[in-house]
């Protein structure tokens, strides 16, 4: 018979694995918006730092790991759209 602890591990993962799906959807919908270049860059900036703050909020305290892991596509896609090379 499964134990109290083993049934909050796995809702726990439950969570973290639907909160990263959230993310990466946000992500993906914010960078199809800056890509189809219909926004200003400083309305795109806003984005991405809605972006990050709402992932924050599903992961607090990992600010580094948002930096490292979608900074830079942000910022490729922001270059890219808006020609800033």
């Amino acid at each position: 018979m499964e134990n109290q602890a083993d049934c909050q591990r796995r809702q726990a993962i439950r969570e973290e694995n639907r909160n990263l799906r959230y993310l990466r959807f946000l992500v993906d919908l914010a960078l199809m918006e800056i890509r189809a270049g219909r926004i200003s860059l400083e309305q795109a900036a806003l984005i991405v730092e809605n972006v990050r703050r709402q992932a924050l909020k599903l992961f607090p305290g990992k600010e580094t790991a948002f930096d490292i892991i979608y900074r830079p596509r942000f910022q490729r896609a922001i270059t890219e759209t808006f020609k800033l090379h």
